[in-house]
């Protein structure tokens, strides 16, 4: 197994997967700031959004975390807090991220759509890089695999993968690798975009319909009730997806 912390300051340690999630809203930031400036939108707004964003993303990820798994915390509640041991759902990211957006938008009367197309490569492009925190945290696991299956893949991997004496699927890996195709996907639809909003609907699409199924091969999902929370979630998200990219299409026809 890898050594979570990365290195140590005096008491304070310091863990990959901090190091990680950090990378991924830097990374993101970039990315969405230039695609601001090719969209000749307002950067001053999108960087007043993004130090709203990315804070409101991570309290969401971890309250939808801790409270659909409330049972692992109820004994220590001060657990909740340790982010960095781990933890955090993108569900509830997306949701306390979508929040603080469209709160200051809704204030400052911008265009909603415009600015969730110059944002959505970077969402997914920051899940991507996430997925890998997960890894080194020994989260996001699919079910047992055999010896022969887990061989074709990269010695560290297979380590890391190794869970009280079972392999185990990488699905972490799967949903990085998916995460990546729908980036290069968004980044050419993004040059070529039809409508606003295009962007965005379907990155929710995409991302929605390979969670769907790599959470299938999960064995630390939360749930609700019988059911895979992250499942029931991203078909809602692909409905309701799906229901405005037509309709915003029909619009532009239209017009």
């Amino acid at each position: 197994m890898l050594n979570p912390v990365a290195f140590q300051i005096g008491p304070f340690s310091i863990r990959w997967y901090g190091i990680i999630i950090d990378t991924a809203f830097i990374l993101g930031s970039v990315l969405a700031y230039c695609h601001a400036r090719k969209s000749r939108l307002n950067t001053d707004h999108l960087l007043n959004m993004i130090i709203l964003i990315i804070p409101s993303a991570m309290i969401g990820a971890r309250l939808y975390y801790v409270i659909f798994n409330w049972s692992s915390y109820a004994s220590n509640p001060l657990e909740a807090l340790a982010i960095w041991h781990g933890g955090l759902a993108i569900h509830g990211g997306l949701l306390g991220g979508v929040i603080a957006g469209y709160l200051y938008i809704r204030k400052h009367k911008l265009d909603f759509w415009k600015f969730a197309d110059v944002v959505a490569p970077s969402i997914i492009m920051g899940q991507c890089i996430g997925r890998w925190g997960n890894f080194i945290n020994q989260e996001a696991f699919g079910s047992p695999v055999s010896i022969d299956y887990i061989s074709r893949f990269p010695e560290f991997i297979q380590k890391q993968m190794y869970i009280g004496n079972q392999y185990y699927h990488p699905a972490f890996l799967y949903e990085s690798l998916w995460d990546f195709l729908v980036f290069l996907i968004l980044i050419i639809v993004f040059r070529r975009k039809h409508f606003d909003g295009q962007i965005m609907l379907l990155y929710l699409i995409l991302y929605s319909t390979g969670r769907f199924f790599i959470e299938s091969l999960r064995m630390d999902s939360l749930m609700l009730g019988p059911f895979k929370l992250a499942q029931l979630i991203s078909l809602v998200l692909i409905a309701v997806s799906v229901y405005f990219y037509f309709k915003f299409k029909a619009g532009m026809i239209k017009n």
